[in-house]
């Protein structure tokens, strides 16, 4: 029996797939600058004036534990809703 072309393997559903995926992460990117600007809002208020060390360290500490945490669970989302967690068998 062939098999037939479904998931990623289709260019016009991976193109809406990955379509589907950038959304989301503009959608967390977005989110991210909301969050990330409300922290360091809240600890200058929280400590007094911040050094420029440690608003980096709350971009990069906040905003990257967002941003890698929005990616692989947009991954997770892609690979179930393509249907490639279905196909994979195990041959073992």
């Amino acid at each position: 029996m062939p098999e037939t072309t479904t998931g990623l393997d289709d260019p016009e559903y991976a193109a809406f797939a990955w379509a589907r995926y950038r959304m989301i992460m503009r959608w967390m990117t977005g989110a991210m600058i909301i969050i990330v600007t409300g922290a360091i809002l809240l600890l200058n208020y929280a400590y007094g004036p911040l050094s420029w060390i440690t608003i980096a360290a709350a971009v990069g500490g906040f905003g990257g534990t967002i941003m890698l945490t929005a990616a692989l669970m947009g991954l997770v989302f892609l690979s179930s809703g393509t249907g490639h967690d279905e196909r994979v068998k195990d041959i073992g």
